[in-house]
């Protein structure tokens, strides 16, 4: 049975969520431990993580609506709700793919302060200008200091990344609309600030020194996103309705939900969080999907990846990067990691103490999956993802015992793809090896690694092993793969399984393109 309760999908207004009747949880307590410092404030979190709702609700505690905070942690905590004259600049409406564009948009967030506050500057072309004259004028008439929330600053730079010109030419209008919040400061109250990603060289960061970055403080792990424990305080009538949905009991549909949607850490220990766009969704409809995921893909990433030949297997869980790397992107840079990490494709796995370092990979099989759907994309671009590089057609195969089937559909799949083999490039085949055979294991079992070496990949059945083992360089056979497969001892963690255990040499052809022959041994 569907509880009859509202869950609040795309709203981002804490006052329409709260007089809606909406579920809430609870964040109302870490605004009381932000008040205990008059640093400004940024969060960096991923896109669709609750950012703008949080925003929202500090709005709505700094203009004094105190009865939206009935019942709410921070009603016990705070006994100051002194209404404050705030600016909130909201980054996320609209396209914004050059100057003009975020111009308009600042502009239309500035008019709206000044009918909120109820104060009208003299009108200025440029944005920055205004923003100045509007913080100033607003402490003079309202004789209380300003407040100034701004919601994802960097959507003007994401959303021309892969344009340099354009993207310059951004980053020097922000410095200058940024650059405000400095020059302002003995008139600001409280100022908090949020994005995805944390670009080096702008104004706010390296003007605005006393800027205190919370992204990664392990008091404010949990600021957005669902926890654990609040996903199983605040939803246990939907997670009873999603296991008789699935006919299951309510710890498995919950063990399922860990899979897909759990798994993120933004600090060196955490609890675990939950991806709050798929909870809340999965939860509507009682069913499993990539929720998040189908709102927006990489594509930016996926080329950047594939530009600097990445080495693609790092992203499963071994992806090393300096502390103080992890927060500090470059426009410039060529290393993709701390983009991906901020981005949420990639999360904290581990924290190295004495190298200072953490180890890094993907949060949960949500991501993981549609990730490597676009990586694969990216390196055969033309196919259609969704279709082709799921690992069906491949997994019925085998489920029937055709070897012959998937190895043909495997040649057939490799021969359009639309480059020339050679030395350089074999990296690139062997990338897309790595990425089919982890979509297959997206429904079966699929382990690289023994004790007695790494296999190029094995596939486990209920009632077979498949072991393959692919030459790609010239001249080396078939046969030579399935000799390794035997020197190596390759079947020996399997031989007690009491399955059927099936050898397949495969040999590549420069030459073709592709696949050329194969060897099975049952």
């Amino acid at each position: 049975m569907i509880p009859n309760r509202k869950l609040p999908i795309g709203i981002q207004d804490f006052e329409k969520l709260r007089r809606g009747g909406n579920i809430y949880v609870d964040k109302t307590a870490y605004i009381h431990q932000l008040l205990n410092s008059d640093a400004p404030y940024f969060l960096s979190r991923p896109r669709r993580f609750g950012k703008s709702l949080f925003i929202s609700t500090l709005k709505a505690y700094f203009m004094g609506k105190k009865d939206l905070f009935d019942g709410l942690a921070i009603a016990g905590l705070e006994k100051d709700w002194t209404e404050y004259p705030v600016i909130h600049i909201d980054m996320t409406r609209g396209m914004l793919t050059d100057v003009k564009s975020l111009n308009a948009i600042l502009h239309n967030n500035l008019d709206e302060a000044e009918e909120r506050i109820g104060i009208t500057v003299e009108k200025d072309e440029n944005p920055g200008v205004r923003f100045d004259k509007l913080i100033r004028a607003a402490g003079k008439q309202t004789k209380r200091k300003v407040v100034v929330l701004i919601d994802e600053y960097d959507k003007p730079l994401l959303g021309t990344i892969d344009n340099f010109d354009a993207n310059d030419a951004m980053r020097n209008a922000l410095k200058g609309f940024y650059g405000v919040l400095k020059s302002a400061d003995t008139d600001l109250r409280f100022v908090f600030v949020t994005g995805v990603t944390k670009f080096s060289k702008i104004s706010i960061f390296s003007d605005l020194n006393q800027l205190q970055d919370i992204s990664m403080d392990e008091q404010f792990a949990g600021i957005c996103g669902i926890s654990e424990s609040e996903l199983l305080r605040d939803f246990q009538p939907e997670l009873q309705a999603l296991a008789e949905k699935r006919k299951t009991t309510n710890g498995e549909a919950f063990a399922e939900m860990k899979k897909r949607y759990d798994g993120y850490h933004f600090a060196k220990e955490s609890e675990d969080i939950y991806n709050p766009f798929s909870v809340l969704n999965t939860f509507a409809k009682l069913d499993f999907r990539h929720y998040w995921f189908e709102t927006g893909t990489p594509t930016f990433l996926v080329k950047m990846l594939k530009t600097i030949d990445f080495d693609i297997p790092k992203l499963e869980n071994d992806v090393k990067i300096p502390a103080e790397a992890i927060m500090d992107y470059r426009i410039d840079d060529t290393d993709p990691v701390p983009l991906m990490y901020q981005s949420g494709y990639l999360t904290i796995k581990d924290y190295d103490t004495l190298l200072d370092e953490y180890t890094l990979g993907f949060p949960n099989e949500e991501v993981k999956y549609g990730f490597l759907r676009e990586l694969m994309a990216g390196y055969m671009p033309g196919k259609n993802t969704r279709s082709e590089f799921s690992g069906r057609q491949f997994i019925r195969d085998l489920w029937a015992h055709d070897v012959d089937g998937f190895m043909n559909r495997l040649k057939s799949f490799f021969a359009d793809i639309p480059y020339e083999l050679n030395n350089k490039e074999e990296k690139h085949y062997q990338t897309i090896f790595y990425i089919l055979f982890k979509l297959i294991g997206q429904f079966i079992r699929v382990e690289y690694r023994t004790a007695t070496g790494r296999i190029d990949a094995v596939v486990e059945i209920l009632d077979a092993v498949y072991v393959f083992e692919f030459k790609l360089e010239k001249n080396v056979s078939a046969e030579k793969a399935l000799a390794q497969i035997d020197t190596r001892d390759y079947l020996i963690p399997f031989e007690a399984s009491g399955k059927q255990l099936i050898k397949i040499g495969v040999e590549f052809s420069t030459k073709k393109r592709g696949v050329s022959r194969w060897v099975v041994i049952k």
